[in-house]
């Protein structure tokens, strides 16, 4: 590691706990920043982690109470069957996550903030933004109705192909972060996220030698199957509480899957970031901070 490089170090939560949420599965939900503030609970993208994004979230511990928790078999949860992870568990995991962090710490104005693969698990969910008071999603992958189905359908099926040939054991967490830096998905992000990535993506391997992804391959690539699926039965408009889309560029060549211009979209607030790809939140954190607050300073609900 370059010894100017920045380390990102993710701190203890102020509290946390484990809710079930099937037989087999437990999702550890943690409080992070100012709890006398709005509540924003964060949420992360296909095979990653939410403590990845440390460098945009913890723009925003000084004023708001931030909850973050990861996507069954990611992160800090333990890993359960194959056959449950998809994205009606995801959707259905969403709604229970809500419902158990407004027990736990109190209800009061709360905002979705989600990424890619748990965006569209927001907007699938039975409750449909009924039990949250805004959602702010980047780079969500919706396919537009009538809009490069094939375009949108062979991007889903290469990329989950790629996800399920990636590499599941490295030596050592440096040999990761150097391997994260020939990614055209991580082009561009901010300094010491590779490391970052090695920290949070990765756990020890069962056997004692080097390290495996929290999330294997197989797990990454089925949700790009369902993401393929189910993405163009997302309504927008018809989402029961205000909605901010903040987009990757859709004018560069896409790293995941492809982004669509949102802005002739009756009843959608769309906005993207110029020159930001699909991962958008680690390039221009504070950028999208920015564009984020400035929606949420729009919702009277907000305003102290």
């Amino acid at each position: 590691m370059d010894p100017a490089e920045t380390v990102w170090r993710v701190p203890e939560p102020g509290s946390s706990f484990d809710l079930r949420v099937d037989e087999e599965t437990d999702i550890r939900v943690r409080r992070h920043g100012n709890p006398n503030g709005p509540r924003l609970v964060l949420c992360h993208g296909n095979g990653l982690a939410i403590d990845l994004y440390y460098p945009f979230w913890s723009l925003l511990t000084d004023e708001f109470d931030v909850v973050v928790h990861d996507l069954r078999n990611h992160g800090q949860n333990a890993l359960g069957p194959l056959v449950n992870h998809t994205l009606p568990t995801l959707a259905a995991d969403h709604d229970l996550v809500i419902e158990a962090i407004g027990a736990e710490w109190g209800p009061k104005p709360t905002v979705g903030v989600y990424h890619s693969v748990s965006s569209l698990a927001a907007l699938l969910a039975p409750s449909s933004g009924s039990n949250l008071d805004a959602l702010v999603l980047f780079d969500p992958p919706l396919r537009r109705p009538g809009v490069l189905h094939e375009e949108f359908d062979d991007a889903a099926i290469d990329q989950a192909r790629r996800a399920r040939g990636r590499s599941n054991r490295f030596r050592s967490k440096e040999n990761f972060a150097d391997l994260m830096g020939f990614s055209p998905t991580f082009h561009d992000v901010v300094d010491g996220v590779a490391h970052l990535a090695a920290e949070t993506t990765l756990r020890d391997a069962p056997d004692g030698r080097g390290y495996e992804l929290r999330c294997p391959p197989e797990y990454e690539g089925q949700i790009i199957e369902y993401a393929r699926m189910f993405a163009v039965l997302v309504d927008l408009p018809s989402v029961q509480c205000p909605v901010k889309v903040i987009g990757a560029d859709p004018t560069l060549p896409y790293s995941y899957l492809p982004t669509f211009d949102l802005g002739d979209m009756v009843g959608v607030d769309y906005d993207f970031l110029p020159d930001a790809t699909h991962m958008l939140q680690l390039q221009q954190p504070s950028e999208c901070a920015n564009v984020m607050r400035d929606f949420l300073d729009s919702l009277a609900l907000l305003r102290s």
